[in-house]
């Protein structure tokens, strides 16, 4: 029997064809653990799809879905990314409407945010910090630092991924007590729960990889200059080691040198860029820093020529992107 003094908080989730499972399981395992922890039902959750029925993930699992409802009844909607901001059954747009309208809280995680920041035009939202390009491209989307998650009224939009726990935590932290969100995060070893505020690694804060103060300091400042790269020579100088010691630390820790290591930094934004948006391939390998060579360079990181992964990509290739 359900106790009478606990108000149970209601989860949607709304999932497409190949979603991130990543996320699916962030929301739906802490959601479980709060309530075996608690030995209290604090939450329940269900999940959705466009189609009802067995919806396929990104890692090729499955999960049994009911149709949308036009008229849902839920406290909090989570619409989970699935690596394509321009999926067609990412545009929520309209359902989205009708859970704000009846007064539920939205939280938007990655493609999903990348899909309804493009259709609204918010620019004070966040998404994924790989999906920044395609909407500087499609709505201009400022350069902006990236934060894990924005909230405006009652719409959360989140980078996703890993960031999805500390999501789920700061709501838990609003209906249950602290001691049983610490527990939660306790349980899946995450030893701080992050505020919506914090900065995604990559998308703006100094990134520490390695533990290593110069070597992450070098690193950050490679991330921050990929449109014209510095010398390694200039960055020896800003980090204020010699070069032998960069060397051995970059092939210490990361088993590379540093002329390499920020070349495949490099390479990796091309190949967003490549696969996700409709940019000129010399436009996308000067905006990486390649004024020359590119083509031989992504074809020795990826193993095809940027055109054929392009191709491959609209053909749907699936072991590409």
């Amino acid at each position: 029997m359900t106790d009478p003094e606990i108000t149970t908080v209601h989860v949607d989730l709304l999932l497409t064809e190949g979603f991130v499972l990543t996320e699916f399981a962030a929301v739906v395992d802490q959601l479980r653990l709060a309530n075996r922890i608690a030995l209290k039902p604090f939450f329940s959750w269900r999940s959705l799809s466009a189609t009802g029925g067995a919806i396929a993930c990104s890692s090729d699992a499955y999960v049994e879905t009911a149709p949308f409802e036009s008229y849902p009844e839920a406290d909090y909607v989570f619409a989970i990314g699935n690596s394509d901001p321009s999926h067609p059954d990412l545009s929520l747009g309209r359902l989205i409407d009708s859970y704000v309208s009846r007064g539920i809280k939205v939280i938007l995680l990655a493609e999903a945010a990348s899909r309804y920041i493009g259709e609204r035009g918010d620019q004070n939202l966040t998404t994924h910090w790989e999906n920044r390009a395609v909407l500087q491209e499609k709505i201009g989307l400022e350069e902006t630092t990236q934060v894990l998650a924005t909230e405006q009224g009652q719409i959360i939009t989140s980078a996703g991924m890993g960031s999805t726990v500390d999501v789920v935590l700061n709501i838990m932290s609003r209906h249950i007590p602290a001691a049983t969100v610490t527990a939660v995060a306790n349980v899946l070893l995450h030893d701080r729960i992050r505020d919506l505020g914090t900065l995604q690694p990559f998308g703006g804060s100094s990134v520490a990889l390695t533990g290593d103060k110069e070597l992450d300091e070098c690193i950050a400042l490679m991330q921050a200059n990929i449109e014209e790269p510095l010398p390694i020579s200039e960055l020896v100088r800003l980090v204020g080691v010699s070069s032998r010691s960069l060397e051995r630390r970059f092939r210490d820790k990361l088993a590379s040198r540093p002329a390499e290591y920020y070349r495949a930094l490099r390479l990796n934004k091309a190949n967003n860029l490549l696969l996700n948006t409709s940019m000129a391939i010399n436009e996308i390998a000067l905006a990486c820093g390649f004024p020359s060579g590119f083509t031989p360079h992504y074809r020795a990181l990826f193993g095809l020529t940027p055109q054929a992964a392009r191709k491959a990509r609209r053909r749907g290739g699936a072991n590409v992107g």
